[in-house]
């Protein structure tokens, strides 16, 4: 049976007849760890403790005194970041979103503390790194949960034995920022998007930005569950067609998610189906060629020689993929409101559209939206209709307290309740 890849050899010491293994840490320093009698239980034994602790501590041997002196920051979270790549992954493999939100929190560490010894990272510094999110704009909430993956950082290095854990308790006594005690800036809950706003959008959107926009406002599924259907995930027998996304957000906590989809949006969603299962029904390379193919069409001058004779470039930096990451989806959205907008402007607006619009076109905007309020209006429009509980099952969660969050309180329909018992 051949050895793993990059794992250390058990071998014999020829000077002391012992087993010996070497280990190398991210450095490219060198450490070589007797073992035992070569040959014996005891040294496999001892052989296979050591290297357990070794790919623990991210390829580091423990240092003696469990900690690691002189460990900078740029090396603790060169450490981590192979624990990051392998521990938030979906079960496709694929990375989950908080590799790049933990990517960004930690780039503002490095650039503000890379060269300090991580065992000196204290609450005062941390207060320092948070003072400077509120001087880049930050919003609260992003602070606080930018602040605790910086927290998470250290309490996995305190856990590995690389620094003290007392750096990481040190930490943990810093409180959240909390709403009306700070001068970090403040967001508006995310309200759900009114009907006729989607509507206006839905002309300017490509053909399968259109119907992933559709689907969203008829089902509630999230932004991320629509950009990766496939026909392999659809159970379409019943009246109702059941779709059990191939991950989700709560996949990690061993929760299964089905979403159920109507009439309505079987119709939107059947024009889509691919006889190759594994394909993702909905792909930008595709929507790219279709909108090549439909600027060719509308060419009035000839092409030239040179165009003709141009070839594509064998390996571009960027093309599009199989399926929307959720930020492309959003911002197709962002640009078909621009472009609904634009259409909307009145004629002196259209002219000058570098300026500021007048009033009367500023009061015509659509305002912006993303595909997350679809999901908020969904929930609203289920718990008006059927009731809370309805709408967390709906929605897929688990308590009706998180529902609360996407469902908003009808007020027509209180007030109608008011009008009579009030």
């Amino acid at each position: 049976m051949s050895r793993p890849r990059g794992i250390p050899t058990y071998r014999k010491h020829k000077a002391s007849g012992q087993a010996i293994v070497t280990l190398t840490d991210p450095s490219g320093q060198r450490h070589d760890v007797l073992l035992g009698k070569y040959g014996s239980a005891d040294s496999r034994r001892e052989y296979a403790r050591v290297l357990g602790e070794w790919e623990a501590n991210g390829r580091r041997l423990p240092a003696k005194n469990n900690v690691l002196d002189g460990l900078s920051i740029n090396e603790l979270i060169v450490a981590y970041w192979a624990h990051v790549e392998t521990y938030y992954r979906h079960a496709d493999g694929t990375p989950t979103s908080e590799v790049d939100a933990i990517r960004l929190a930690l780039r503002r560490l490095k650039n503000l503390y890379g060269h300090t010894p991580a065992a000196s990272f204290d609450t005062l510094a941390l207060e320092a790194l948070r003072r400077r999110m509120i001087d880049d704009g930050l919003c609260r909430n992003r602070i606080n949960k930018d602040i605790a993956r910086v927290k998470r950082l250290f309490k996995w290095a305190g856990a590995r034995q690389l620094i003290a854990p007392e750096v990481f308790l040190r930490l943990h006594t810093v409180e959240g920022l909390r709403a009306g005690r700070t001068n970090a800036r403040e967001t508006e809950p995310v309200k759900p998007v009114a009907e006729e706003w989607v509507r206006a959008t839905l002309p300017f959107l490509g053909t399968r930005i259109a119907a992933m926009v559709e689907l969203q406002w008829l089902t509630g599924m999230r932004p991320g569950e629509v950009t990766i259907m496939r026909t392999m995930d659809l159970e379409t027998t019943g009246k109702v067609w059941l779709y059990r996304p191939a991950t989700h957000k709560t996949a990690h906590r061993g929760q299964s998610r089905t979403i159920l989809i109507g009439p309505k949006g079987q119709q939107v969603l059947r024009p889509w189906l691919r006889l190759a299962l594994t394909e993702y029904l909905f792909q930008p390379r595709e929507e790219r060629a279709e909108f090549d193919a439909g600027r060719r069409s509308k060419r009035r001058s000839k092409v030239t020689p040179s165009q003709a004779a141009r070839r594509p470039k064998p390996k571009p930096q960027r093309q599009p993929g199989d399926h929307y990451p959720v930020s492309s989806y959003d911002n197709s959205i962002a640009k078909g409101i621009a472009k609904a907008n634009a259409a909307r402007a009145c004629p002196a607006c259209r002219k000058r559209s570098a300026e500021e619009p007048c009033s009367m076109c500023r009061a015509a905007a659509i305002p912006h939206w993303h595909p997350h309020q679809l999901r908020h209006a969904k929930a609203t429009e289920i718990r008006r209709e059927a009731g809370l509980d309805a709408a967390r099952a709906v929605l897929g969660h688990r308590t009706s307290a998180v529902t609360e969050v996407y469902a908003e309180l009808d007020a027509a329909k209180a007030a109608s309740v008011m009008e009579r018992l009030g």
